[in-house]
């Protein structure tokens, strides 16, 4: 197979690593990629908001199979340009994946087929009615905007001192773009958080190693929520009791409904749940694989992810037997100093060849480009050092000392990405819903 896959990403490049061992690919392409991509795929510049340049792009190239990394051109109908041109793409219609591009939408969705979500206080287009709304919510409330906002969109506030100036951010001063101009108030529900994830051509589906996401920016899960800081995986992250329930409860019922309401979903679909003592709840949907939980995910990954693709594009993963590593897996993702507000880029990166000497290291680009022979910094999350043990505890050891090998002016990341460890130890995720 020719392989085309859109974004820029860590994601990105640990999706192209894996289809780089696959012995079924002969050429692969990123549009645009990175730096670190560039060793192991064609990179091509392409503005990935724009449908139009990737529809060409696509004709151009020919490939056999088109993979979108990021949720924008999805959101944009990249997967309906492609299909009424004869090409394959991997991933949801732009219809379906409203669920990520409008919480509003995805929580009438949820309402419909009663899957568990927490309780809405309202949703709000002018920023004085959600702020008056603040008078008659529980605290802490979860604040959300509706649209896209690359992950930053999110603040569980508990006070009204840090929400009033939150929605002031996002609907009087634009600070994350047009996703914020609408904004939910939302119940705030305690537990675990998982990040649980399938693969689906819209009839059968493979879920992913389950994961957990390190959204906020400081250790101790303190300050602003990011892209993500880190990410891991681990043997029996949950008990097979809890996932049967997850699978009953969420998963069957939200992509059963979808294909009642429209052409089968394919590709990846995201559930961020949260675990609670009354079972697990979905916070929110993203139509596509998570970053960093994708570089996890893909370390720990025992099949071919090329015939796994070909078999949602063909609707025949019915078929498809996925297959593990035993262990854990660990992602720390090395920022620039000042994410996740204003950084600077252009910073020379040293240290990558001599953490990837490691053993079961592999380092993800994401905000990084090559020049000559040295790679610079060129975004806000720069790599992710990614390692592979027989435990969680010696993964994070090795994701750490791997880290501890790769240096660039600035850089900062947590010290305790996986540090809740095993999920299991929660009394929370042990109590069936019901």
């Amino acid at each position: 197979m020719k392989i085309l896959v859109i974004g820029s990403g860590g994601r990105e490049h640990a999706i192209v690593w894996r289809l780089h061992q696959s012995p079924e690919v002969e050429k692969i392409w990123c549009a645009p990629g990175n730096g670190g991509i560039a060793d192991i795929a064609e990179c091509v510049p392409v503005d990935v908001a724009d449908v139009g340049a990737l529809v060409a792009l696509a004709e151009s190239l020919k490939p056999d199979l088109t993979i979108v990394g990021p949720e924008a051109p999805l959101v944009a109908g990249v997967r309906n340009k492609f299909e009424c041109r004869g090409m394959r793409l991997v991933g949801p219609s732009q219809r379906d994946a409203r669920l990520e591009g409008s919480k509003i939408y995805a929580k009438q969705f949820m309402d419909r087929y009663d899957i568990p979500t927490p309780t809405l206080y309202g949703d709000f287009e002018a920023p004085l009615e959600a702020i008056r709304a603040l008078d008659a919510v529980d605290w802490p409330v979860v604040i959300k905007a509706d649209g896209l906002c690359g992950g930053k969109g999110v603040l569980v506030a508990e006070t009204r001192a840090e929400a009033e100036p939150f929605i002031r951010r996002l609907m009087q001063k634009h600070e994350l773009g047009h996703g914020g101009s609408r904004v939910l108030l939302e119940h705030a529900v305690k537990g675990d958080e998982l990040s649980f994830i399938v693969l689906t051509d819209g009839r059968s589906f493979v879920p992913m190693a389950p994961t957990r996401d390190h959204k906020r920016v400081f250790d101790g899960d303190r300050g602003p929520n990011t892209g993500g800081m880190g990410a891991y995986t681990m043997d029996g992250m949950i008990t097979p009791k809890y996932e049967a329930l997850i699978i009953k409860d969420i998963v069957c019922p939200t992509i059963e409904g979808l294909s009642k309401e429209g052409i089968p979903y394919t590709g990846f679909l995201y559930f961020g749940l949260m675990l609670t003592a009354g079972g697990p709840t979905v916070l929110e949907y993203n139509c596509r694989l998570g970053d960093p939980e994708t570089q996890p995910i893909m370390m720990r990954m025992d099949f071919d992810l090329a015939v796994a693709f070909e078999a949602v594009a063909s609707r025949r993963l019915d078929r498809f037997k996925a297959a593990w590593k035993p262990g854990a897996s660990v992602c720390v993702v090395m920022a620039s100093g000042g994410y996740p507000g204003s950084i600077e880029s252009g910073k020379e990166i040293t240290g990558i060849a001599e953490a990837e000497a490691l053993k079961d290291i592999a380092v993800f680009h994401a905000g990084t480009k090559r020049e000559g022979d040295s790679f610079m910094t060129s975004g806000g999350r720069v790599l992710g050092v990614t390692a592979c043990a027989d435990s969680l505890p010696l993964a994070i050891q090795q994701a750490y000392q791997a880290t501890s090998k790769i240096h660039f002016e600035g850089a900062q990341w947590r010290s305790d990405i996986g540090a809740k460890g095993d999920l299991r130890r929660s009394p929370a995720v042990e109590v069936p819903r019901g």
